[in-house]
């Protein structure tokens, strides 16, 4: 039944939560090309969980593949944000049904390196983030993570440093300028570690809410075009 549709998996990021990508999810879900999938990471439910690793962040996507795998489809697409860029890269690597990805914010740098330090530099530039975030959501953010849960990202994102230059499907990667979390850095480096086809929009005014901005209906619609055409733009590079 489901061999001749395409799947659309949304990965969400470290200490968020399915509801960061609603409007992209609202929005692919009515194109009859695709049956599109979201899910929990574990630990993700309420705070996060100190006996969860980022090995068992690894295990829920490879297991939602394998599921979607197990369903019949022979073309899985991965959207991830933030964290879940990171781990969309593993289920690309591992998967030959995975046919394009689109990476949104890809946290392969964010604020620092240690558990520790991304949590002082967190509280450091905790007005600059609450300027341009939504306090309420910050905050509950902040008491969500815990030094334990953080180091466990950190350990991802050290794990997965070679992935970018792996990746051997299109990919498309979408970044705020003005995102306090995720680096602008990032998201170019790995841009040039890429060797498969790639692409790099710049957003001017957008933050790390990249599905909750100004721009959301242009990102939606890019990204579904970019899911859809099977050549999609002739510039790598953009700037919106």
């Amino acid at each position: 039944m489901y061999k001749y549709r395409k799947a659309v998996l949304i990965i969400h990021g470290f200490a968020g939560g399915t509801y960061d990508e609603e409007p992209l999810f609202f929005h692919l879900q009515p194109k009859l090309e695709f049956d599109v999938y979201n899910f929990t990471l574990p630990g993700h439910s309420t705070n996060l969980s100190t006996d969860v690793t980022y090995l068992d962040w690894i295990k829920s996507v490879d297991e939602k593949i394998s599921q979607l795998k197990n369903m019949g489809y022979k073309k899985i697409y991965v959207i991830g944000h933030s964290m879940g860029g990171v781990l969309a890269t593993h289920a690309a690597i591992k998967n030959p049904e995975v046919k394009k990805i689109v990476l949104v914010a890809p946290a392969f740098s964010y604020l620092s390196t240690t558990g520790e330090n991304i949590l002082a530099k967190a509280l450091k530039n905790g007005p600059e983030i609450i300027k341009k975030y939504r306090a309420k959501e910050v905050l509950s953010r902040f008491l969500k993570v815990s030094v334990v849960q953080v180091r466990e990202f950190t350990k991802l994102v050290e794990l997965s440093q070679a992935n970018p230059s792996m990746l051997n499907v299109p990919t498309l990667i979408i970044q705020g300028l003005d995102d306090s979390i995720v680096p602008y850095e990032s998201s170019e480096h790995i841009f040039k570690e890429i060797h498969s086809p790639k692409w790099l929009i710049e957003l001017d005014g957008v933050t790390h809410d990249v599905f909750r901005g100004v721009k959301v209906d242009e990102i939606n619609k890019e990204i579904c075009t970019f899911l859809k055409k099977r050549k999609y733009h002739a510039d790598e590079k953009r700037k919106w």
